[in-house]
Parts: C-alpha cells; structure tokens; sequence
C-alpha cells in the first residue's frame, strides 16, 4: 500500500486500514495488508526491546540549562537558519513544527505553529524530551535516527498507541567530514496534515544543512591555515597543525594526513597519540600545533572496546598506560572493525569485500574504508592482512538481542552473524 498517495487522497481512510494493520500485527495475526519494510522492522525493534504499545511513556525532561548547553555544543546550532528558512514558512501554513533533535534524539528545539505545539506538548513532544526509538517506539526522530534515513511515520505507523493521532517525517543530519550523525529534524503535525511530499521535502533541507555544514568546515580550516603558514615555516622536523577536533590544516616534515584522533580533553605538554607517537602539543588560534618527537613511539594501547550495543551509536575506545580516548563509528567503519573483531587471525581486502557486498572484487572501497580506519587506530591496526596488534585485547559490546546487531547494515556478513547469533 503507498501510505502516502492514499492518505493525501483519504487520510481518516488511511489511518482506519493501518489501525487494524497495527492491531493485527502486534496480535500475531496476518494482516490484510503488510506495513511497508522500514515500519515492519523498527516495529519488530520495538516488540523485541519491550516497549510498551499502550504506555505512553515519558522519560524525565532535560533541565533548561542542560537543553541550553546542548544548544551552545551541538553543531546543529550552524545550521538553524538554513533549517528555518527551508521548513518554518511552509510549515507553518501548513499546520506543522519543526522539531530538531540531537544525536541522542533530545529535543532541542522546536518552531512553527502555536496551535500545533500545543497538540505535541500533550504527546511529550516537549524541550528537553527523549525521543529516541527504544523509548518512545517508531516516530520520525528515533527511526531515522537508527536507519539513518529520512522517514515519514504515519497515524498508526507509530508503534505507541497514543502517538497514532499523529504524522511526522524526520531526516538524519550528519556531519559531512565523517558520516557521523549529529541530529535529526522532523517535521510533524496532526494526521490531516500529511502530504506525500514531505519526506522528500524534509530529506532536501537537511542535505542543504549538511552542505552548510561542509562550507563552514572548509572556511574554517583555511583560516587556521592562514595561522598556521608561518609557524611551521619557522620549525625543523615533523609537525603539524590540527582544529580541535583533529582535522589537518597545514603539515611539515611528514605526509599530510587528513585527521588524527585526538584526545577528547587534549592539553598542553607532551602526548601520545595513536598515529604520530609522542608529540609535543602547543595551542594555537582554533587549533593544535603538534610538534612529533624524534623518539620511538610509545608502544600501542592495550585494549579495545568496540561498542555496537545501541542501534544507531556505535564507538571505538582505546585505552593503555598513556590514557584513553573515544570515538564513534560511522556505519562501515563499525561495520568493518566488527568483521576484524569476529576474525583476529585476520581478513584479507578481499575476503572483507566478500563479507561487506557478496562480492570480493570490490577490494578498492574496501582499502579506501581500511586506510580511513587507520588514520585514527594507527599501529593498532596492521594490515596483509588486516587485524587488530597482536597482543592487542578487544572486546565487543553487543546488544542484548542479536537481531538488533548493526540493524542499519545490509552486510551478507553481518546478515549471517545475525541470524546465527539468534538462533543460538
């Protein structure tokens, strides 16, 4: 059924047939008509995580100081007025907010009509709420948060039955440099509101907030570069200078290197990081000037944490004698990482290939990915074939369900390891 064309022609119709779609799958029974792919699954999410379909629960909300500091953090701040001017004018006539939420699926704000706002504070839809999908069941901030997709979610789509008087289209915001998701903006409004153009309308203004994003990057980096120039042109050796989170402005002495992972807390003195060793690490207007140490590096951490036990956020922790640091994947990385995880003796460029797409000639993509990796694990990661350092601990958090592992991926390998994992 195309939810979207019969609802623009009969949405009280429309919102009849998936009622008794709802009631009949939660019930077990077959249904006249299936829900469409992405709503069957977040739902079969939802039933194996135990969210209640008929408790409407509300997770506490966020202190407006915590709202604010989120506000001021987030990169999404950069971004609100390409969102306003992209969604608030139609929305508004429309009879429909705009909802932005953090990577966390926190409210962070919410705009458009009075009357509408109204309506959403009595569903929870407030500042500060936790929309996430495992709290609140399938709704247009947490299943795009997850699938990492726009996705419109339709009356009784919703998985919780108080949400069911309710339309909403949400799309993932990412950050353009690493794929890493940074929020999502939805918009929502009652069931008579829905247009089968939203999604792709929605889906638009969020690609256009995530070029804006990528200008304001490139902006960035040229003015470090610009500090950058003479400071290194004065110094002998290996040295480079990085923004605060670890993007290269300017080298000397060595290859360029597009980012290094840094410490979340880096400070002045000398530091071990992954890639470079010992270095010695100075500020500098916007960034980092980080001065590589001519002795041996340190020796490579000991231990690795790949977390992929929330759908949606997945990290990779290092830690060893020198301190730990942190940082998430994006879904190939994690992805990949898991593989290697699964085979410690280790995994060719081929045999990855075969694993990641049923074919083992797409060793290019896959070397391009694995080069990616090594720029922020360095000597963690070795390479013919590529394995985690011998001597290396990982482990591997996984969700409690084996069904929810990397749900986004459509991996033959991850598919297999799934099913595998589920049936035992």
């Amino acid at each position: 059924m195309n939810v979207a064309r019969l609802a623009a022609v009969d949405a009280a119709q429309a919102a009849r047939m998936l009622s008794e779609l709802r009631e009949a799958t939660l019930a077990g029974q077959r249904a006249r008509i299936a829900p469409r792919p992405v709503i069957e699954q977040s739902w079969g999410r939802m039933l194996r995580s135990g969210v209640d379909p008929d408790h409407d629960f509300r997770s506490r909300l966020l202190p407006a100081d915590e709202v604010r500091r989120r506000r001021e953090e987030s990169p999404l701040r950069h971004v609100l007025p390409v969102l306003r001017q992209g969604l608030l004018s139609v929305a508004d006539v429309a009879q429909h907010i705009m909802v932005v939420a953090d990577a966390e699926g926190r409210v962070l704000w919410r705009e458009g009509s009075p009357q509408v706002l109204r309506k959403a504070d009595g569903l929870g839809f407030e500042l500060g709420a936790d929309w996430r999908e495992d709290v609140v069941g399938t709704n247009g901030v947490g299943t795009p948060a997850v699938v990492r997709r726009p996705v419109q979610v339709f009356a009784a789509e919703h998985f919780v039955r108080s949400h069911a008087s309710w339309t909403c289209t949400g799309a993932p915001i990412t950050d353009p440099r690493d794929d890493r998701l940074i929020g999502v903006v939805d918009v929502s409004g009652p069931l008579e509101t829905m247009h089968p153009a939203t999604l792709a309308w929605v889906d638009s203004v969020a690609k256009l907030a995530e070029a804006r994003l990528r200008e304001l990057h490139t902006a960035s980096l040229e003015r470090l570069r610009t500090v950058a120039a003479p400071v290194l042109a004065r110094l002998d050796g290996r040295a480079l200078v990085v923004d605060r989170d670890g993007w290269a402005a300017a080298v000397t002495g060595m290859p360029y290197v597009r980012r290094l992972a840094l410490p979340k807390s880096l400070t002045p003195g000398h530091r071990w990081l992954p890639a470079l060793g010992t270095c010695a690490v100075e500020p500098l207007a916007g960034g980092w000037l980080l001065r590589v140490a001519d002795e041996p590096a340190a020796a490579a951490a000991g231990r690795i944490v790949l977390d992929l036990s929330r759908a949606g956020r997945t990290s990779v922790t290092v830690a060893g004698a020198t301190g730990s640091w942190s940082r998430e994947l994006s879904p190939r990385h994690a992805e990949l990482l898991y593989l290697l995880a699964e085979h410690r003796a280790g995994r060719g460029a081929a045999g990855l290939a075969e694993d990641l797409f049923g074919d083992p000639t797409r060793t290019v993509t896959v070397r391009a990915e694995m080069s990616r990796i090594r720029r922020y694990l360095g000597d963690l990661l070795q390479h013919r074939p590529y394995r985690f350092c011998e001597g290396t601990e990982v482990e591997v958090l996984l969700p409690d369900n084996p069904r929810d592992l990397l749900p986004q991926s459509t991996a033959p390998a991850v598919a297999r390891r799934r099913a595998t994992r589920g049936a035992d």
